[in-house]
């Protein structure tokens, strides 16, 4: 581990030498790259130099325990005896921060929300979970971005695509992908019976130009007038905007926004998107590379979460996890679950690293 550590903090060094060549200043792309590399590395070598400075403040004491003065040697076993169960804490928060890092981890987040079984209830659910991830991105300081929305005739969304930007977001949401069931008395149901419907959603991180270059000759661009609840048409003028990838026939309508332009950028957002998804999971199954210990599959049909209303409870189902707090997390307060499944794909990862 500590050759690891000495290895990540002469790439830390080299990095901030290389920041500080005229001849890479000039080099956009390249600047962009280390100094995203620096960023990762930054923490780690922050807590390496805590850590090798509580050993040494460990070994003085050791020193000082011995002294001919008998207080001073009091005082110092007494600090010692304090100091010395920081020293594993430690350890174990450098194993973690070593563990490999998801490429994506840093980048900004597409979500897309749409109703799936149960019919206009799924619908008025998938803008509760709109609400809830809003919610939740207020709490943490991010900006949240409407991309495409289509309104259901009795409240929420049939589908809503938006883009969530901020510190890290896909390192925190990256485990919302899949099913979420709901449990509760629709208001469309007159009886009082307890109905379950399903929304899904899938987060995809944002596509920068140094992930993924678009070849825009295989892009065909159709435009249309923008619909509302039901399809009927909302305005006149051809502003709503359809992109398809040619080869792989990928499909993204936008029509929120106010003008043409604005729709395109937003659904070639998405479809960047998309395809950098494509490409990244051809890659893992190509190399293997996806954990036996991964949780859960982050495909859109995989039930994840289940939110059952009248016992006001949310049961992360991949690693079984419960909460009797459900209208806390409906308003946004997802750190409980979101910090359990960090916390069990961590120690996924620790146990498949034995030597670390």
């Amino acid at each position: 581990m500590f050759d690891r550590l000495e290895a990540v903090v002469q790439r830390y060094n080299k990095i901030n030498e290389l920041l500080a060549d005229p001849k890479i200043a000039t080099d956009i792309k390249k600047l962009a790259e280390l100094s995203k590399e620096l960023r990762s590395l930054e923490t780690i070598v922050e807590k390496y130099n805590e850590y090798k400075d509580l050993v040494k403040q460990i070994n003085d004491l050791k020193e000082m325990c011995h002294d001919d003065d008998p207080e001073i040697a009091e005082m110092a076993e007494a600090e010692l005896e304090e100091k010395k169960p920081l020293l594993p804490k430690l350890e174990e928060e450098l194993k973690i921060l070593l563990l490999p890092k998801d490429p994506n981890d840093e980048k900004n987040v597409i979500v897309e929300i749409r109703g799936a079984a149960g019919g206009d209830e799924a619908n008025i659910f998938a803008g509760d979970l709109y609400r809830m991830y809003c919610k939740y991105a207020e709490s943490k300081g991010w900006k949240v971005e409407l991309l495409n929305a289509e309104p259901s005739e009795m409240g929420g969304y049939s589908q809503i695509q938006f883009m969530i930007s901020g510190d890290r977001v896909y390192s925190f949401l990256k485990y919302e992908s899949g099913a979420h069931r709901v449990q509760r008395v629709p208001i469309t149901e007159t009886q009082g019976r307890i109905h379950t419907s399903v929304a899904t959603v899938y987060v995809m991180p944002e596509a920068e130009e140094i992930d993924f270059e678009l070849n825009m000759n295989e892009v065909r661009i159709d435009t249309f007038c923008s619909s509302g609840p039901g399809g009927q048409s909302v305005n006149t003028t051809y502003s709503a905007v359809r992109v398809t990838h040619i080869p792989t026939g990928v499909v993204v309508s936008c029509q929120d926004a106010k003008s043409q332009h604005e729709n395109k950028v937003n659904a070639l957002k998405v479809l960047r998107a998309r395809l950098l998804e494509m490409k990244q999971k051809e890659i893992e199954e190509r190399e293997g590379a996806i954990r036996r210990s991964k949780i859960g599959t982050g495909e859109r049909s995989e039930k994840i979460r289940t939110y059952n209303y009248p016992q006001n409870r949310v049961t992360d189902h991949r690693i079984g996890f419960t909460i009797q707090q459900l209208d806390r997390v409906m308003e946004g307060k997802l750190d409980p679950i979101i910090e359990a499944l960090i916390t069990e794909d961590q120690k996924r990862q620790l146990a498949e690293e034995p030597n670390i």
